[in-house]
């Protein structure tokens, strides 16, 4: 195999190396059996094991509770943003969200389309730099839920806190952070996460629901997007997307090789402790975000002269450190440092920040 390259794109993102070459070795004869994964029938006793064995083992890394369902659908996170209120808001009821981003917002925008949506608080007045805190938030009385995104991929704000909202169901778009450190699934209502992150091969999406809230679906919902229907067949109602599936869970196998959530949030914190304090002891590069705010897996960073850029960019890729433009709508730099972005991608990367500051000092 050629030397891979240290890839730092926002998603689809890197897969581990020891996953694709188990998926390469398994590609045209799966267990012996003269076919691929690929082309197996998802109702075969042997796909269906597949199946089961990636739920138990993402249940085992996130201590899901047995009260929770988890579902392997199709269409991303952004097709959540209204499977959520058709089936969690009811016709009349009201919603909060939380506005801290682009990925938020288009959830509300969404949401909006099907119900009445309080925007409880917004990081806008903080230009999205800082998260207000909940003493701030203006919360419904009665809502039917709370939706707020976890971390924010493209302007590199996260939530350290979990907010408390009593009663209401907390509902939370984990895209971006889930996996990277432990978490209470007990605290949440529904935790939804486009896979081509820190899960798998997009066009995947993860839902962990409680199953109280299954069997709240509109009259009007498809029964494509229903919950209850999905929990019901075994996130088979129709076929799944099969590949993606089993790709998840070799990478849930490889999360257990290595020590578990509890392991690969030591090396996460090593990771972006080391990329936030090379932006933070230069002259040249920059992070606005407010500290307690940053996110864990997506850094943007800004150089002091723009036109600096497409330079950093060329001898970024020159260097085989691939990715790093930041998104289109904020500019700038973006590493991000999922779980599959090794130490030694991020150590050649702040390498490569000193020689190219030092270069142009």
């Amino acid at each position: 195999m050629s030397k891979r390259a240290h890839n730092f794109c926002a998603g689809p993102a890197a897969l581990p190396e020891a996953v694709l070459l188990r998926a390469q070795a398994e590609l045209l004869d799966w267990h012996g059996k003269g076919l691929s994964v690929m082309e197996m029938s998802h109702r075969s006793a042997d796909y269906v094991a597949v199946a089961e064995k990636a739920e138990q083992d993402l249940r085992d890394l996130l201590a899901i509770p047995s009260n929770y369902k988890v579902l392997f659908l199709q269409g991303g996170a952004s097709q959540q943003f209204a499977e959520i209120p058709l089936n969690l808001l009811p016709e009349g009821g009201v919603a909060d969200y939380i506005d801290t981003g682009i990925w938020s917002k288009k959830a509300i925008e969404e949401a909006s389309r099907f119900g009445n949506i309080n925007v409880a608080a917004s990081a806008k007045p903080y230009d999205y730099f800082a998260i207000p805190g909940q003493n701030e938030w203006k919360l419904s009385k009665d809502a039917a839920y709370l939706h707020y995104a976890s971390n924010e991929t493209i302007g590199g704000l996260q939530f350290d806190w979990v907010p408390e909202v009593g009663d209401v169901p907390l509902v939370v778009d984990m895209s971006s952070d889930i996996l990277s450190r432990p978490i209470d699934v007990s605290q949440f209502g529904l935790i939804y996460a486009g896979a081509q992150k820190n899960i798998g091969p997009s066009g995947l999406v993860v839902v962990i629901v409680r199953e109280d809230l299954l069997g709240k679906a509109r009259s009007s919902c498809p029964t494509m997007l229903n919950y209850k229907v999905a929990a019901d067949n075994g996130s088979m109602y129709n076929t799944p997307a099969t590949f993606s599936w089993y790709l998840s869970g070799l990478v849930f196998e490889w999360l257990k090789e290595q020590g578990g959530v509890e392991a690969i949030e030591r090396v996460n914190r090593a990771k972006k402790e080391l990329l936030y304090k090379t932006i933070d002891s230069s002259e040249l590069y920059s992070n606005p975000i407010a500290h307690n705010a940053r996110s864990w897996m997506n850094v943007p960073f800004r150089l002091a002269d723009d036109r600096l850029d497409k330079p950093f960019l060329a001898g970024a890729d020159a260097r085989g450190l691939l990715n790093l433009q930041g998104h289109r709508s904020v500019g700038g730099m973006r590493a991000s440092i999922y779980n599959a972005v090794g130490m030694d991608a991020v150590e050649a990367l702040v390498g490569y920040m000193a020689e190219f500051e030092k270069e142009h000092a």
